[in-house]
């Protein structure tokens, strides 16, 4: 089972800086998933084309499951991340976003600024995450619950969680 894990930053793309986001992507569903998993990490710039396309590149020809991105999420000029998953998604999932965003206005103010949301192409749930580790931790504390029944509705993999960590929620007639 593969997971794109997908870091948006000029500057991280660039080499200017270290990304973290992506890491604190992967060091999470390390401890969160019991299932065995292979991640795809890919930096990229904030151009909406190319976001666009490696989505769908992950999704339709690597045929990750499950696509978490990082960064792109604000009101800047560049930040183009919700536009790109919007573009390439069949149906649009704004639970995600909606539960994301009350669970960081606990921690910062500035949370309403963020525009993050997910959605699903062919049998991948792609999930949008702002790009601060601490924030990536607290947001897919709170929304991967949801993720693998999700990934279910989709036809995609079974995936399991190690409930130490966070627990799936599956209905019991699923």
């Amino acid at each position: 089972m593969r997971i794109g894990i997908l870091t948006i930053s000029d500057r991280a793309s660039r080499g200017e800086y270290a990304d973290k986001g992506g890491p604190a992507i992967i060091e999470f569903l390390r401890e969160a998933l019991s299932c065995e998993w292979q991640p795809h990490a890919l930096i990229i710039p904030d151009e909406q084309d190319q976001i666009e396309a490696t989505l769908k590149a992950l999704c339709d020809d690597e045929g990750c499951c499950l696509v978490v991105t990082t960064g792109g999420t604000g009101p800047a000029k560049r930040d183009v991340t919700p536009e790109a998953t919007v573009a390439v998604c069949e149906k649009i999932l704004p639970g995600f976003g909606e539960l994301m965003r009350e669970v960081s206005l606990k921690s910062v103010p500035t949370a309403i600024l963020s525009r993050q949301t997910a959605g699903t192409r062919g049998k991948s749930l792609i999930v949008n995450l702002p790009g601060k580790p601490t924030a990536i931790r607290e947001c897919l504390l709170a929304v991967m619950p949801a993720i693998p029944y999700c990934i279910d509705l989709i036809g995609g993999p079974f995936l399991t969680t190690n409930e130490s960590v966070v627990k799936a929620f599956r209905p019991k007639s699923a």
